[in-house]
């Protein structure tokens, strides 16, 4: 890929650079420490281009407006303004906000921009031309600026005009944080420390399965729980009750060598029955009970792999930790993966989530920002916006 640092100057250049900063912002419009990771994972390319006397100008999406009316309450809290002022407490600089992403009142603050001064554009996603990928959309877009970089790995499998259809009008590059998630993801899958294991749970599994199809050659253990464990369960024709299965198709489960063993299922689980009972079941006794987490013979199984592996990705709980009565798995996978003397990778907000919650962060080597596009690049899938950039 082309990347930033191939430019040789950038001094009073207006760079346009597609961040992702869809981070939560609470009701009271203050944004946690703990959910703002994705900014803090853009401060060095930010920090970067201010050195170089750059003109900066921001665009990402917020939330997904496109639900709600543009005169609701929903649609307003999907504005940029609490971020920005969010990323100026970050940085302890002025970040200029403006209302708009394109437009004259958006071509008039950006004419007026100075070297190392910041702009935030608002939501993209208030145009539906953004999730589009519409050309006109992004021709608007790209005339703001001298160059664009992409430094939103977490977008980068979408077709978005901010992604794709910009790299049409402008030189385009890869930002520092686009650079490194790809560069440490693909050393992670092709080139992994051994014994190598990834974990996998939550509850997409229509999108995690194809993972578990490409990486079982790649690596020594996959290890599964949530949604993801129950369709393999349900697959090999062992009962799992009134459990989910999610929107997944289970012939695409078919497809994979589910009796492979490197692939690791729960043999036991955390249940709950139907009047809110709580109780610790093997696997295959479930009766008309739900699958909720791992249980403790499995979290300890599983703790051991962990521990004796030298390359972890992990994606996906194992259950429904927010609940304190559903939280014993995935507390003890956060637990093992923090103590791993190896190359540890996470990502995923619930994954994220619930390492901050058991364990600490700061012990893990890697925190990827994008959970969709890390599991479609896991599974060996060219995105988009990392093609275009080739």
């Amino acid at each position: 890929m082309k990347t930033i640092k191939s430019i040789q100057n950038l001094k009073n250049k207006k760079v346009l650079v597609r961040v992702d900063f869809n981070v939560p912002v609470g009701d009271d419009g203050i944004i946690d420490s703990k959910e703002d990771w994705r900014i803090r994972a853009a401060l060095p390319m930010i920090e970067y281009l201010l050195e170089k006397g750059a003109k900066i100008i921001l665009m990402t999406h917020l939330g997904r407006p496109e639900k709600y009316q543009v005169s609701s309450s929903k649609y307003q809290a999907c504005s940029l303004r609490l971020v920005a002022k969010h990323l100026e407490e970050l940085l302890d600089r002025e970040v200029k906000f403006v209302n708009d992403c394109i437009g004259d009142e958006v071509e008039k603050a950006v004419s007026k921009i100075k070297a190392g001064e910041i702009i935030m554009l608002e939501n993209l996603r208030f145009y539906k031309e953004e999730k589009n990928n519409d050309e006109g959309f992004a021709r608007k877009l790209a005339g703001l600026a001298d160059i664009y970089i992409n430094n939103a790995f977490s977008v980068s499998h979408r077709k978005h005009a901010s992604v794709c259809a910009i790299t049409k009008f402008l030189p385009s590059y890869a930002g520092l944080l686009l650079e490194k998630e790809a560069s440490v993801l693909s050393e992670a899958i092709n080139n992994p420390k051994k014994p190598a294991t990834v974990i996998i749970g939550g509850a997409k599994a229509k999108t995690k399965v194809p993972v578990i199809e490409y990486l079982l050659d790649k690596f020594d253990n996959i290890l599964v729980g949530g949604v993801v464990a129950n369709v393999i369960l349900k697959v090999k024709g062992i009962d799992i009750g009134n459990s989910l299965l999610g929107d997944i198709d289970l012939d695409e489960v078919r497809n994979i060598d589910i009796e492979n063993n490197k692939l690791h299922i729960p043999i036991d689980a955390i249940i709950c029955s139907n009047e809110n009972k709580v109780s610790l079941s093997t696997i295959g006794k479930i009766g008309n009970n739900k699958i909720l987490d791992i249980g403790s013979k499995t979290a300890e199984l599983y703790s051991k792999i962990i521990s004796d592996s030298e390359t972890i990705i992990w994606n996906g709980p194992m259950g429904l930790f927010e609940k304190e009565e559903f939280s014993l798995g995935t507390k003890v996978i956060s637990e093992a993966v923090a103590k791993v003397g190896g190359c540890t990778i996470i990502g995923g907000g619930d994954t994220i989530a619930a390492v901050y919650k058991f364990s600490d962060l700061e012990k893990i080597d890697y925190i990827c920002t994008g959970g969709g596009a890390m599991l479609e690049f896991l599974a060996g899938k060219r995105l988009p916006g990392l093609e275009i950039l080739k």
